[in-house]
């Protein structure tokens, strides 16, 4: 690939507004968290996102010196009621901002199409050299109950076509069912494919048909998960374009996933020396 890339991680999808059972509004979104992580690993990081670009800018204003933000104009920015953690969570859509064109331009070397309502797009241009992909938000049902906004499933055509540019895929294992199609697809394509499972032992399906069990670390009563899964992913996507084999990868990205449900937020979002630590203690407990 000819010439410097303008950005090491490039993640697109919609920066949220996230309102806490409390009533407390906070920046989410895993285009956000993702690329929050991406950036403290050392990535020069972009966010390709839509909304109320005032909203959104106040909202990420505490990070805005960690990574840039490409604003595409909408009357509102996608909001979302959230209650519960883990598989106990909650989230109501109430308000979209629209999808995000099939013609962006990404010049970047890792892609990360991090959808939490069908709002990325199927193809773009540019140049990139990996391209990972998070499908929460094109399999989650939205059913359109009072006050909340209805989408309809992502066709098949679409799921066949992400997956045939995909590297790599990072979901929960409650959606492995309603991701069976895209999954087959990937893995035939060549991608690897990471299941997580919160507390238990991550699933690592290799394209040679194989698959990896993750040793996974306990910890004490996590009370903020949010963003977890995205932070996983990002430090994964990461490991594997360092030239990390999937094993190793994955054990750093589970460190990163463990170093953020320390805390509460996106300021618990750990740096390559917190994650790295983290790592060496885990594995030095787990001889």
């Amino acid at each position: 690939m000819n010439g410097a890339l303008q950005y090491d991680y490039t993640a697109v999808g919609h920066v949220t507004v996230d309102v806490l059972a409390d009533g407390s509004r906070r920046i989410g979104g895993s285009a956000f968290y993702s690329a929050l992580q991406a950036s403290r690993l050392g990535q020069r990081a972009l966010i390709v996102t839509r909304g109320l670009a005032r909203e959104i800018e106040e909202l990420i204003e505490p990070y805005r010196g960690e990574l840039e933000i490409e604003i595409l104009p909408a009357e509102q920015t996608t909001t979302l009621e959230t209650s519960g953690v883990g598989c106990k969570r909650r989230q109501r859509l109430r308000a979209w901002a629209g999808p995000l064109p099939e013609d962006l331009v990404l010049d970047t070397a890792i892609v990360h199409l991090a959808p939490v309502a069908r709002e990325t797009p199927t193809r773009w241009r540019g140049r990139s050299s990996f391209v990972g992909l998070t499908p929460q938000g094109l399999v989650r049902t939205w059913p359109g109950q009072a006050g909340e906004i209805s989408l309809t499933p992502l066709h098949s055509q679409a799921v066949h076509r992400l997956a045939s540019c995909c590297d790599a895929i990072v979901l929960a294992t409650g959606e492995r069912s309603s991701c069976a199609e895209l999954i087959s697809a990937a893995r035939a394509a060549g991608a690897l494919i990471a299941v997580t499972a919160g507390p238990a032992s991550s699933t690592i399906l290799l394209p040679d048909g194989t698959e990896l069990e993750l040793y996974v670390a306990a910890l004490e009563n996590p009370s903020d998960d949010l963003g977890a899964g995205d932070v996983f992913a990002a430090a994964l996507f990461v490991g594997l374009t360092e030239g990390q084999a999937p094993g190793p990868a994955a054990a750093f990205a589970e460190a990163a996933a463990a170093t953020r449900l320390q805390g509460i937020g996106p300021g618990a979002i750990g740096t390559r020396r917190a994650i790295e630590l983290r790592r060496s203690a885990e594995a030095d407990r787990s001889r």
